[in-house]
């Protein structure tokens, strides 16, 4: 039986690479048959953002990712006061008074060994005692090796801290061993606190679950780790922006995971049944936006003209049922209706001088341009038939980049193209 978790704090709203950790947690679970649960861990208290606890759990029903059970990590003190005191007694943490410091703002290097260690205090934090000259190490599934530390080189980290709240190293692995959770998939930049957690994991006894770093998520242009201060990394953000749900999710699922045969959709349930642990990748994927748009595009292709009609934010539906078969082969992302569609509201400001010739011929023969029966005659011209519609697109949408233009003046109607038309022919 696989067991997984996904174990957020309440601190904001969720990162894509958190996003990716939670959708593999629960893909290895139900791949099995069993149990995904969310365990959010609000125990730093300072951090803690009012609301986000219900705006994660909202996210994660969006992306399909229901989970069978649910803890409060602040319901559950007793329980990890209870595990820091039985560390204290079997000799393998200690209580420690020194003053909270922080290596940012105090300017010192990270001492390994308390000082309080040895003191026989009966109050105060209460610290892990390292043990000197061992090896602790474990077998990431991930990286698919062996990783191991010295325990030379680990520090004597807090575990409760004075206020009765506990730190990471306690409460996860207090509550890994009592949910039974069997595979723990977390980000790399927890790697450095493996050590910790082996130590935490074995003096606290029970059977310790499988263990798994997922790579770093990276920025394609820079090759730097996606930051929430240089780069758009919000799954919300991206909702708000015009993504559908099933594309962002398919796009996540490939960024350090690989299919066996180079497949690219999948929908939730199809990734579900695939699934194959030994696909983790150790490589840091890129995040490309071309490549999500491209997912986006084909997912928002599959969806008909009413279900994309209920999407886009738009009050005349008579109006938009017109327009949606002109323009949806060129949606990227919802966000960008009001850009293909703005000139169908609203003439566009024509700069440029166009073709005089080219819009009286049009005016005239306005009638016989919509049924397509002029091409003939612009060749009889002398002009080529492109340069002459070109013009044409220009005058009725402002852009050379239009949907088919006689189905465009079609949705505008007569009087209002022959309305633009005129206008350029004024001006030219």
């Amino acid at each position: 039986m696989v067991r997984t978790r996904f174990a957020p704090s309440p601190t904001g709203f969720l990162h894509i690479g958190s996003l990716r950790t939670a959708l593999y947690a629960y893909v290895m679970a139900k791949h099995d048959n069993s149990q995904f649960i969310l365990r959010v861990e609000d125990t730093d208290q300072k951090r803690e953002i009012g609301g986000a606890t219900d705006a994660l759990k909202n996210t994660l029903k969006i992306f399909g990712l229901n989970w069978d059970e649910y803890y409060l990590q602040s319901e559950r003190l007793d329980i990890y006061l209870k595990a820091a005191k039985k560390l204290v007694t079997d000799g393998n943490a200690f209580y420690c008074q020194c003053p909270p410091r922080n290596a940012k703002t105090d300017g010192f290097s990270q001492i390994l060994r308390d000082p309080c260690r040895n003191k026989n205090l009966d109050s105060g934090a209460i610290k892990l005692k390292v043990p000197d000259n061992e090896t602790v190490s474990y077998f990431d599934f991930v990286h698919k090796k062996e990783i191991s530390w010295e325990t030379n080189g680990v520090y004597d980290a807090t575990l409760l801290k004075s206020d009765g709240f506990p730190t990471y190293h306690l409460a996860a692995m207090v509550d890994d061993i009592e949910m039974k959770i069997t595979h723990i998939l977390r980000g790399h930049d927890w790697m450095p606190s493996t050590p910790i957690h082996l130590l935490v994991f074995k003096y606290l006894g029970g059977d310790r679950p499988e263990i798994g770093h997922l790579s770093d998520i990276l920025n394609a242009k820079t090759g730097k780790k996606l930051s929430k201060r240089r780069d758009s990394v919000m799954a919300e953000d991206f909702l708000k922006a015009g993504y559908l749900p099933e594309a962002l999710l398919n796009f996540v699922m490939l960024l350090g995971w690989a299919p066996k045969d180079n497949r690219e959709l999948y929908s939730l349930e199809e990734f579900v049944k695939e699934f194959d642990i030994n696909g983790f990748q150790e490589a840091n994927p890129r995040f490309e936006d071309t490549k999500l748009k491209w997912f986006n595009g084909h997912y928002l292709r599959q969806k008909s003209d009413d279900e994309l009609i209920e999407l886009i934010d738009y009050p005349d539906k008579d109006k938009l049922r017109q327009i949606l078969p002109l323009i949806k082969d060129r949606l990227a992302v919802l966000s960008d209706f009001d850009q293909l569609t703005s000139f169908f509201f609203k003439s566009p400001e024509i700069t440029a001088r166009l073709n005089k010739n080219h819009l009286t011929f049009a005016i005239d023969n306005y009638d016989k341009m919509i049924k397509g029966e002029l091409i003939e005659e612009i060749k009889t011209k002398g002009w080529k038939v492109g340069d002459f519609f070109m013009t044409i697109r220009i005058a009725i949408c402002g852009t050379r980049s239009t949907p088919p233009i006689t189905e465009t003046m079609l949705v505008l109607g007569r009087d209002e193209s022959i309305k633009r038309l005129i206008a350029c022919q004024a001006k030219s």
